[in-house]
């Protein structure tokens, strides 16, 4: 069995954690950021295709302390490197250092890759290696100068769908989307708006969730070009997880819209390439416009935050008319995501609940506002 790590921003863990633990996987431990588990190579196939919330997933090869540069070396070239890297593997390395008398990411950088050639060299009988064979993008995390070596089976973010090929401003990463709908517990006979949808990424995520087709399904995976797990352990995972698509998973009403009609088109395009655009409808419309009689509705957004000062009033103002509009529906359910400090009070109520999370750097809070839940085959 390995050991691997799938990576998640600040916030996310118990949720990246519950999907592991949804797919079958035996957790081992969660800590900020990282949550490791146990798979074998079918698993890490499966992890990087059905993981929505993760940022990568890693293949844990060691840890250990890190208080000086000899001990990093030898440590380092003690890992057995040989049983992944091939002789001609491309093998950068990358990696951060947080709170660590070894500080310096390019000094850390280099004397892994050193440890690691010098490794190879031994092993391989070459004083030379081209790198001219498939990817082993090496990571390391170094914290508290402990040190975790490990080898990125993803490639790319998990956020890297596949489907969003134009981009908005301000857009919304994939991997959040999706952990903001898990938050809000929405089920698709559950009707959802989000009315500043934006390049579309939460109806199409919550589309791709109600349909059970795998995130990672239509991209690729650096790992699938490695010769330990082989072709056929993808071809069997990419079959498995399209034998588990719905066709019809009965939604209610997934819309989206925006006052941007070139905003709205992109949205739909993204929509046809996730392969859900019959799922969704768009509409461009103002906010000052919105309005529905429908009951039990659930409201998951990401509005303008005002991060610039010249756009703060128009912001605070747009955040009165949210409160003005939705909390008369009392039995709608609401999730809001904003950095806005004051949103609560601009709103007009204080949440059920709200959670920091962080949306490109930006710290957030996710306000929850829960309504009641609707009576069995009812609006």
């Amino acid at each position: 069995m390995l050991e691997l790590i799938a990576s998640s921003t600040f916030g996310l863990e118990s949720i990246v954690k519950d999907e592991l633990w949804k797919l079958g996987f035996e957790i081992i431990n969660v800590e900020n950021g990282q949550i490791s588990f146990r798979a074998d190579f079918y698993g890490l196939a499966k992890a990087n295709l059905w993981l929505r919330c993760a940022e990568r997933v890693f293949l844990k090869m060691g840890e250990f302390p890190a208080r000086d540069f000899d001990e990093l070396y030898d440590n380092t070239r003690n890992l057995p490197w040989e049983e992944w890297l091939p002789v001609n593997a491309n093998f950068p390395v990358t990696g951060k250092s947080v709170k660590s008398v070894l500080h310096s990411v390019p000094a850390c950088q280099s004397i892994i890759k050193k440890a690691i050639v010098d490794r190879l060299k031994d092993k391989y009988r070459k004083d030379w290696f081209e790198e001219d064979g498939p990817l082993y993008p090496v990571y390391f995390a170094l914290y508290k100068d402990r040190i975790t070596l490990s080898i990125n089976t993803s490639g790319e973010g998990l956020h890297k769908r596949g489907y969003r090929e134009l981009s908005a401003e301000a857009p919304l990463q994939e991997t959040l989307a999706a952990a903001i709908l898990y938050l809000s517990r929405w089920q698709p006979d559950r009707i959802l708006i989000d009315p500043f949808c934006g390049s579309g990424t939460i109806p199409v995520e919550a589309a791709l969730m109600g349909r059970n087709i795998a995130p990672g399904i239509q991209r690729r995976f650096v790992a699938e070009e490695w010769p330990q797990l082989g072709k056929k352990i993808w071809q069997e995972a990419r079959a498995e997880a399209k034998a588990l698509e719905i066709d019809d998973p009965g939604f209610r009403l997934l819309m989206g819209s925006d006052i941007d009609p070139q905003v709205i088109k992109i949205a739909r395009h993204h929509a046809k390439k996730a392969g859900v655009d019959d799922c969704i409808h768009f509409q461009t419309a103002s906010f000052e416009d919105f309005q529905s009689s429908r009951k039990y509705v659930c409201i998951i957004t990401n509005p303008p935050y005002g991060e610039r000062l010249s756009d703060r009033k128009e912001v605070e103002k747009l955040y009165r008319l949210m409160g003005r509009k939705l909390l008369p529906q009392d039995t709608w359910s609401f999730y809001i995501l904003t950095s806005h400090p004051d949103f609560e009070r601009l709103f007009g109520k204080r949440a059920s609940k709200r959670r920091k999370l962080y949306n490109g750097g930006i710290e957030c809070q996710f306000y929850q506002y829960y309504g009641p839940l609707p009576p069995a085959n009812k609006e």
